[in-house]
């Protein structure tokens, strides 16, 4: 299991093009399509489960992402149907009641399309991706434009990358976005405001 700390920060283009600029470590950039799952029940965002399939450059990455203190859990496999990854996402450490949880069916409720463009950034004290995204979020028939700055901590001192990453949003004058994108999609669904 990998444990997830992360900030994420909203932002428009002239911030993501100004970030891109003032970080001149080699970029990659990524071609994301993500689809989030849940059951006809909703068990799976009830518990705050995050269940999702992502194709990364067309690479096939299932993903569940569960509570896990003041961090997220983590577990991901390769398998192009989400159905037969979730028995291996159990079976590398993510909560076994998913198994029984999925058992009423899983099916697409929204996702998200988007360029990532990712940057290593490498101290004496941590290791942190910043990812820029840019793209939209759908989700009951709805669009939503996507336009973020994530910082996320790879190895590393927490307290100190928490500093860093209060330097960063203060040189930039970002503002954190509080809710994942899985959440903001799910809100498109549900016919709910994005707004705040």
């Amino acid at each position: 299991m990998g444990i997830e700390y992360e900030f994420k920060f909203k932002a428009d283009r002239s911030i993501l093009m100004a970030m891109n600029a003032a970080f001149p470590q080699k970029a990659k950039e990524i071609s994301m399509e993500t689809v989030y799952y849940d059951t006809p029940s909703g068990a799976l965002s009830a518990r705050r489960y995050t269940l999702r399939r992502r194709l990364e450059n067309g690479v096939s990455v299932c993903t569940l992402k569960a509570p896990a203190g003041d961090a997220r859990g983590e577990w991901e496999t390769e398998n192009v149907f989400i159905e037969n990854a979730v028995a291996e996402l159990v079976a590398d450490g993510a909560p076994e009641e998913l198994k029984q949880l999925v058992q009423e069916g899983i099916y697409p409720i929204c996702g998200a399309k988007f360029t990532r463009l990712t940057k290593t950034i490498v101290s004496e004290c941590f290791a942190v991706e910043l990812a820029l995204d840019h793209g939209y979020l759908f989700g009951g028939g709805q669009k939503e434009p996507l336009c973020e700055v994530e910082l996320e901590l790879k190895s590393g001192d927490k307290e100190i990358f928490d500093c860093y990453v209060q330097g960063i949003a203060k040189k930039f004058s970002l503002e954190e976005e509080k809710r994942s994108k899985f959440a903001r999609a799910l809100a498109l669904y549900k016919g709910e405001t994005n707004a705040g």
